[in-house]
């Protein structure tokens, strides 16, 4: 039997921190008078702000878990077939959650149920299906809550009415979502990895296939196959799946080094990684600048770098130095991690519903920015506790 890989910490304190930042730029909505480069910037606009650079983090962080992941079911005894319909199952969950949360957006007044009701029940239904039900629960039972949560979701894709004004439409995928993105990249990278077993030969020519790609889109030597782009198309034009994938690649190559006791020339690698991919989304700037909305190749290799940047750092901090209880706070936000994420959509829901406001000085410049930070740790503190009882989502 395959010995299983040892679990490295520095991920799931990378997760962590990294849900961390999402929660809190996700309520900067709610502010005024807060500095730009914490916020998104502008379709148009050459650059980034913090609230950019936390996305692909997150997907750099799933192409890390992969190895471990695929590693250890195989340590297992599980079989290569049954992996694949795993991938395939949590692929199934981000895109379904992925496409309500998108519709979300586009959702009409007129229909039955008040947007904050509707977007809380589509959260439970996730709970419901998607739970980690403890090993207590019968199979009878578990199946029984899962096919509630279906059948509630079934009925509220039915129920749903989206566009503007009198013009109905129905759900349909205006774009994946965040969750929707993650689950495109998850399936394409991790398909690669399992079908490739491992190799890193396989997976440096995916990365630099899934990078050349995303340069090719942007530079126009794919315009050729717009009229196939609707029905069949990279997610993101590469950029999602090649930050994924530049994930899986510094795992491998980090923890090969690591076994050969070369822990040092990991950190150089890396390092030397970090700067060739920063070098690179400069040098492809010209092809749409520094852009998270169009992921454009600049952006995309420069991500990858900060991301490479701030795994070696938390390599060095947390499996080397032993200092993973600096963040036993927000320890929830990195092992129920979709927990936290789904959580401001049932509070942001419940405020609007008890018609709560708060005064404008909360909402404001420095003032603001602790809220939404508070409010971010508050979130983390509510995933802690669920998962005490028992209560996190697992796909």
């Amino acid at each position: 039997m395959t010995t299983a890989p040892r679990r490295m910490g520095s991920i799931d304190v990378f997760r962590a921190i990294t849900m961390l930042l999402m929660i809190f730029v996700n309520d900067l909505w709610s502010l005024n008078g807060i500095p730009g480069w914490l916020e998104h910037t502008g379709a148009n606009d050459d650059g980034m702000g913090l609230a950019d650079t936390v996305f692909p983090a997150f997907l750099f962080i799933v192409g890390l878990s992969i190895p471990f992941a695929i590693q250890a079911r195989k340590a297992k005894g599980e079989s290569k077939s049954n992996t694949a319909v795993h991938i395939l199952l949590r692929t199934l969950a981000l895109l379904v959650m992925g496409v309500f949360h998108v519709n979300l957006e586009h959702y009409n007044h007129v229909a039955l149920l008040s947007k904050p009701v509707y977007q809380i029940l589509i959260t439970v239904g996730f709970f419901m299906v998607w739970l980690d039900y403890p090993t207590t629960v019968s199979k009878q039972r578990r199946f029984t809550w899962q096919g509630i949560g279906i059948a509630l979701l079934t009925a509220l894709a039915i129920l749903y009415k989206g566009g503007e004004g009198d013009t109905i439409i129905w759900m349909r995928p205006y774009w994946w979502g965040i969750l929707g993105i993650i689950g495109w990249s998850y399936l394409l990278v991790a398909g690669i990895y399992l079908i490739g077993n491992g190799r890193l030969g396989v997976l440096v020519a995916a990365l630099i296939f899934f990078f050349g790609f995303n340069v090719a889109n942007h530079a126009g030597w794919l315009n050729a196959l717009d009229p196939v782009k609707p029905y069949l198309w990279i997610v993101t034009g590469g950029s999602s799946p090649a930050l994924t994938m530049a994930g899986v690649v510094v795992a491998v190559i980090y923890r090969r080094l690591s076994l050969q006791g070369k822990e040092k020339l990991g950190w150089i690698v890396l390092s030397l990684l970090a700067i060739f991919m920063v070098l690179f989304g400069f040098a492809t700037r010209p092809l749409g600048g520094i852009s998270k909305i169009k992921a454009t190749p600049s952006w995309t290799a420069i991500c990858t770098g900060i991301s490479i940047v701030c795994f070696v750092i938390l390599i060095i901090l947390v499996d080397i130095k032993g200092r993973k209880n600096w963040f036993a706070l927000i320890k929830p936000a990195g092992t129920s991690t979709l927990t936290c994420y789904l959580l401001p959509y049932i509070i942001y829901a419940l405020v609007t519903l008890a018609k709560i406001s708060l005064p404008a000085f909360l909402l404001t410049g420095g003032v603001g920015l602790i809220k939404s930070f508070l409010f971010a740790m508050i979130v983390i503190a509510l995933g802690g506790l669920l998962e005490k009882w028992r209560l996190r989502l697992k796909i």
